[in-house]
């Protein structure tokens, strides 16, 4: 029986706490010496098998242009406002100098000349895009190999170039490219501290304890630790995207806390009843743990199921995420219980948690302030509460719904995109370099379209596909076609009139794909097809908004499955999913308005408005399905739990909830803090990822537990734990509910059958 095992598990644990601990410093000091030895360093590879884009990619690698593999760009502009390129002799020979200099970096195969347009002629360097109209900003394009051959290291010697360059040269050199948005480190670690602060100061204030206060957070530190050494060792075997770390640490931060928090109030009532430590510690895990597992796996299992989408990187993604919440899981039930075993009776007074978690019970004679008198008064007012709501069912149940269902209507205005370097903050030089070049050769030059030709067979479609292409009004120029003679294969460098991340970019892409390019080519046997970054960013994007029903539906039909075996009844599970999927809708409407809308962006540092970003939206509802599953069940099973003792659905709904919304608030408003703390980071799409989590938990534990969870299911009535005969017939019998009930206890509580119709 798990309760056993865990009893044990915690028991042994809190008897020898150092052994433990020993042992979790072993293993996180050889996961670190790991990372160091084997590890890599996170690396995005937007593709997918099967993609257009993906198709036109393996036709430039044919070809062996050397355009298949990663490129960045060196802007420079004279510091002189009043010198030109043309006409300052300075300026004209620091240029040639600092292209010179780039092209000597390692793994370099070449880089544009814009001193050589110069000499060409102003148009001829205006139509080669790397000289401004003006004279006044010119563009180093550098051309390395494709990714697997590259590092960070790469990245480094660019950047570390241009910082010298900067000291020694009369310009203002600007950098970007997609090496930068492979190689560059994610911006979590500020967001982790100010997060684990804010974590600090709410668990402080609930328990009253620095001590109590400390030991989730050291517990969420070894394992984040663990964690993410291990996602580090992943990445020197597969490309592990650049936002599973910071993912990683917002969970597993997140999720890490929250599961100690169970524990760990637990063991402060065990402790407080007069139970020995090493005693309180493992009956904690007896009854907390199972929750904490039930929860933990249903986040990982939720998680993995991103590998619906059929895209790579979003499955070693949600892999390398999955690890983190496991091994939060692990030391949940081990770290934790031997950090309980070595601060002894410390942590026997109770705190306003622990209090609220007696629900009355009186644990210890009363000094000046009876705990137990406080606590009760805490589930007082919360049982106030939910018996008000269960008076009113039906306007509490209608407004709650409408409310949510308002907040998810700019969900039918959800695009989905990549927010290219425009919306970055001016701090960072890929957003500088990005206006230089909007400014001096239009926004469409920093996403270039790569159009990849085979005109086997039809000698004459290159030159009809380079009108017809140039034709489209959505392109604004095209580059000369570069055309391979060992296998004929051409391509086209192709320039849009819009931006990257703009709606009108993906429509001309899609415009060349389904009727530029087939009118072009006609019946014949040549093909064409479009690539490039931004062409890639679309597939995927395109090919995940597809793939995220079947995800859906995946998970809403495990969940539905788990908890009916949990709790034995069809419309329970049923409303859990239904009022899960509506305050995801509702995140997800918060997150177009602010990021699409612009509604409240300025709170968050957003300064301009971008797409939501393509693989967000799946990787949000595999994460958040999962995490309120966690609350479902705490909150569900002691709600079964009266039912079963009292067979009174009103009496079950108003002490079930009143008991566990003290708790399920204080674990939500830790989780909100900490994925907040990720929403002011300077990248658009962590700033997603927080703002997204944040809301959805911040519903979740109020409008949907507090309201609409009593409501509904006073509404139902005892038709809440209706099952059918036969299927009760079928289904294993085994424990109920989350642990709230003591494993050494051997009072059965009555149990009513279920409503059967």
């Amino acid at each position: 029986m798990l309760s056993k095992a865990l009893l044990r598990l915690g028991g042994g644990a809190a008897r020898h706490p150092w052994r433990v601990i020993a042992a979790w410093l072993i293993a996180a000091t050889l996961a670190v010496l790991a990372a160091i030895a084997v590890g890599g360093r996170t690396a995005d590879s937007m593709t997918a098998p099967g993609l257009d884009s993906g198709r036109a990619a393996e036709l430039i690698e044919r070809a062996g242009t050397g355009q298949e593999g990663m490129t960045a760009q060196v802007v420079v502009t004279p510091l002189d406002d009043g010198a030109t390129f043309l006409g300052h002799g300075s300026a004209r020979t620091a240029l040639t100098r600092l292209q010179t200099e780039v092209a000597r970096l390692p793994h370099v195969l070449g880089t544009s000349d814009p001193a050589g347009a110069l000499d060409a002629g102003g148009d001829t360097a205006v139509r080669g895009g790397l000289v401004s109209a003006d004279g006044r900003i010119a563009v180093v394009r550098v051309q390395y190999p494709d990714q697997s051959r590259l590092s960070a290291e790469d990245l480094d010697a660019l950047v570390d170039l241009g910082d010298r360059l900067r000291a020694e040269l009369p310009l203002r050199i600007e950098m970007g490219g997609n090496l930068f948005y492979a190689f560059s480190d994610a911006d979590g670690g500020a967001s982790e501290l100010i997060g684990l602060l804010a974590a600090t100061a709410i668990l402080f204030l609930a328990f009253g304890s620095l001590v109590a206060a400390a030991l989730p957070i050291g517990m969420a530190v070894f394992g984040l630790t663990v964690g993410v050494a291990t996602m580090t060792v992943l990445a020197g075997v597969t490309d592990v995207p650049t936002f599973a770390p910071v993912l990683g640490s917002m969970v597993g931060l997140g999720v890490g806390i929250d599961y100690a928090l169970f524990v760990l109030a637990r063991h402060r009532e065990y402790l407080a009843r007069g139970l020995a430590p090493h005693e309180a510690a493992g009956r904690a895990v007896a009854t907390a743990g199972r929750p904490v597992i039930f929860a933990g796996g249903t986040v990982v299992v939720s998680i993995l199921g991103l590998a619906v989408a059929n895209v790579p990187f979003m499955t070693v993604g949600g892999l390398a995420v999955s690890i983190v919440v496991l091994i939060m899981v692990v030391a949940s039930v081990t770290l934790l219980p031997a950090f309980l075993g070595a601060a002894g009776p410390r942590l026997g007074r109770a705190g306003r948690i622990g209090r609220a978690l007696r629900t009355g019970r009186t644990a210890r004679p009363a000094r000046r302030r009876d705990p137990a008198a406080a606590g009760a008064a805490h589930a007082a007012g919360w049982r106030r509460w939910i018996a008000h709501v269960s008076r009113h069912p039906v306007p509490y149940a209608v407004g709650a719904a409408g409310l949510l269902l308002t907040a998810t209507l700019p969900v039918l205005g959800l695009r989905v995109g990549l927010p290219d370097d425009g919306s970055l903050p001016d701090s960072r030089t890929e957003r500088r370099a990005y206006d230089l070049v909007a400014e001096g050769f239009g926004p469409g030059t920093n996403g270039p379209l790569v159009i990849a030709a085979d005109p086997t067979g039809d000698p004459g479609v290159l030159d009809r596909l380079v009108g017809a292409v140039a034709a489209d009004p959505g392109i604004a120029s095209v580059a000369p076609a570069h055309i391979d003679r060992a296998t004929g294969i051409a391509t086209l460098v192709v320039f849009p009139t819009t931006s990257p991340q703009d709606k009108a970019t993906a429509d001309t892409i899609a415009r060349l794909r389904t009727d530029v390019l087939p009118t072009a080519i006609g019946p014949g046997p040549a093909r064409a097809h479009v690539g490039g970054a931004a062409a890639s960013l679309s597939d995927v994007g395109e090919r995940t908004s597809r793939r995220l029903p079947v995800l859906v539906a995946t998970v809403l039909a495990m969940s539905f499955l788990l908890l009916v075996l949990v709790f034995r009844s069809i419309l329970v599970p049923l409303k859990a999913v239904l009022l899960n999927l509506l305050s995801i809708g509702a995140a997800y409407g918060v997150m177009v308005a602010v990021f699409q809308w612009g509604w409240g962006g300025a709170l968050i540092g957003l300064e301009a408005t971008v797409p939501i970003v393509s693989f967000i939206p799946m990787f949000l509802f595999a994460i958040l399905f999962g995490l309120s599953m966690d609350y479902e069940v705490f909150l569900l099973s002691r709600v079964r739990e009266e039912y079963l003792r009292t067979g009174d659905n009103g009496t079950a709904i108003v002490e079930g909830v009143s008991r566990t919304a003290r708790i399920i608030t204080s674990a939500a408003l830790i989780m909100v803090a900490v994925f907040l703390s990720f929403a002011v980071a300077e990248d658009p799409s962590t700033k997603m990822f927080g703002l997204g989590l944040a809301t959805a938990i911040f519903i979740d534990a109020t409008v949907v537990r507090m309201v609409l969870v009593p409501a509904t299911m006073t509404l139902l009535g005892r038709t809440n734990w209706w099952l059918p005969k036969w299927l009760d017939g079928i289904l294993p019998r085994g424990p109920v509910g989350t642990g709230d009930s003591d494993p050494e206890s051997t009072v059965e509580a009555p149990c009513p059958r279920p409503v059967d119709r």
